[in-house]
């Protein structure tokens, strides 16, 4: 069997405000294999976000174990986190974090600055149009944010978490600022990262675009109340042609 993308072993954490002790995650155990296409759903205090954070090596259990890609995070001092981090992880955020002033491709190119060893300018070109590519946006490298719809951007930042190749995508309500046909659009674009293998977690507050996922874990006070495979699970492609042919009962009507 192979490795776990993601090995949670009684994972708790717990912050201290003031005087007050706050158990955000109260003992999560949970298993992500690669090529899994996973969403994470909660209620705000649910322990999600605080989920979403240490699955991004933003922050470290306060008990139990994490295991990202078969290595013990809490083992890792901060420097070797970072660079666990930039090499396994790829982030997809909801206000899609681009420079302004930079280009589609500058904006991609970003993470590989902190590579280690460095990667040469030629190499994080290439890699960068390679991305871009996978999100159908080669065309626009030179464009800035201001010269890109919503979706562009999302694109971009998508294409900014795979450009080193990682282990894990997470998305953390990547469709949150976008309308519902671009939202739709960009969940086929991470089903058809899914296809090819690619594992992705997504935080997400809206059932309806947890049913383009695989599988649903829906967290409450601090733990993990349900784990289900996706039924009736939504294609993009198909979703689309409905939309399509909605739009044009309503022009004909």
């Amino acid at each position: 069997m192979s490795v776990p993308v993601i090995q949670l072993d009684d994972f708790r954490k717990t912050y201290i405000t003031g005087e007050v002790e706050v158990k955000a995650v109260r003992g999560v155990t949970l298993s992500i294999q690669p090529g899994e296409f996973v969403a994470i759903m909660g209620a705000s205090g649910s322990g999600k976000s605080t989920m979403m954070n240490t699955l991004g090596c933003l922050d470290r259990p306060t008990s139990g174990r994490f295991l990202l890609d078969g290595v013990n995070v809490g083992e890792l001092d901060r420097d070797e986190l970072a660079d666990l981090r930039n090499r396994k992880i790829g982030f997809v955020f909801q206000g899609f974090n681009l420079l302004a002033r930079t280009s589609a491709a500058e904006n991609v190119e970003l993470p590989m600055l902190y590579s280690r060893p460095p990667i040469p300018s030629s190499e994080q070109r290439e890699r960068a149009m390679a991305s871009l590519s996978l999100v159908g946006l080669a065309e626009r490298s030179d464009h800035t944010p201001s010269q890109l719809s919503g979706g562009q951007q999302q694109r971009v930042a998508i294409a900014r978490g795979l450009v080193n190749q990682p282990k894990l995508l997470l998305a953390d309500e990547p469709t949150g600022n976008l309308d519902s046909r671009t939202s739709i659009e960009i969940m086929g674009i991470f089903q058809k990262l899914n296809e090819q293998g690619i594992t992705i977690v997504m935080v997400t507050h809206e059932l309806d675009i947890a049913r383009y996922c695989r599988r649903v874990v829906v967290m409450r006070d601090g733990l993990v109340r349900s784990d289900e495979a996706v039924k009736d699970r939504f294609l993009a492609g198909e979703e689309l042609a409905k939309l399509d042919a909605e739009q044009k009962a309503v022009q004909l009507t």
